[in-house]
């Protein structure tokens, strides 16, 4: 399959999605997701890949949903933001779930969706200028399907801190809450994301698919809290605040929030 906005390439048995728009700062948009989801199932459906690194071209990871895509979803009714937010979430369980190692060498900022595709993996690479936020409270959306997972991640107080405040978090702040397993040079980014990949490629393939099902599979309430998620996540963009803030986002001014 030819990819436009991602690159997904074979070394041995290791894979190597890279978030490809680099003009945009690998900003999330609905063809991306759609690709995502091929090149994972291409890596999981192909025997030889072992290990799978997602990382993103340029200056940054993922800065979060594309501004096309945003503005469009001001003219959608709530059956496509429905769709819209189920798509969001199948994306999220991909990445938490995926049943071969996945590692996320984050090279840049990751903010919003790009916080949780670089943190919900088993393994997070980031460089030291890497920073990493939930900022959708800012612009009257919700971090609502994130939220699901982070709480799981880092805990009840920690979570309700990053998704309230939607403040930036440099790697080193990122790593002490415990969203990152390491901090390494952004020159050897990449280079260690291979090291980590040949750690799993020494266990047997067998033991470490039932295990990632196991740490899945024992938390029965996901699956419910994830479609609560998906509802509020359809529901918050029919509101004026909604509105108010993706203008504000788009005018690059401050919103002026009315509370409905």
């Amino acid at each position: 399959m030819e990819y436009s906005t991602l690159k997904f390439e074979r070394d041995g048995r290791v894979a190597t999605i890279t978030l490809n728009r680099p003009e945009k700062r690998n900003a999330i948009s609905t063809p991306m997701i759609e690709e995502l989801f091929a090149a994972l199932n291409a890596a999981e459906a192909d025997s030889t890949v072992r290990v799978v690194i997602l990382t993103g071209a340029g200056k940054a990871f993922c800065s979060g949903m594309d501004l096309e895509t945003l503005q469009a979803i001001d003219k959608q009714t709530h059956e496509e933001n429905l769709a819209d937010s189920r798509r969001m979430a199948r994306m999220f369980q991909l990445v938490y779930g995926f049943p071969k190692p996945l590692i996320t060498a984050v090279n840049g900022a990751a903010i919003a969706g790009g916080c949780g595709l670089a943190t919900l993996s088993d393994f997070t690479l980031a460089a030291p200028e890497a920073n990493f936020g939930y900022t959708e409270v800012r612009i009257g959306f919700i971090p609502a399907l994130v939220s699901v997972m982070l709480r799981r991640q880092v805990g009840e107080k920690h979570a309700r801190d990053l998704l309230l405040t939607g403040r930036i978090i440099d790697a080193a702040e990122a790593f002490r809450l415990g969203l990152v397993n390491e901090i390494v040079p952004l020159e050897d980014l990449m280079k260690r994301a291979r090291e980590v990949a040949t750690i799993f490629l020494e266990s047997s393939p067998v033991s470490l698919a039932m295990t990632k099902r196991l740490l899945i599979s024992h938390d029965s309430r996901m699956r419910e809290e994830l479609e609560m998620a998906t509802q509020e996540n359809a529901r918050i963009r029919g509101t004026e605040d909604f509105r108010e803030g993706l203008a504000s986002f788009l005018e690059k001014r401050r919103p002026k929030w009315c509370g409905h």
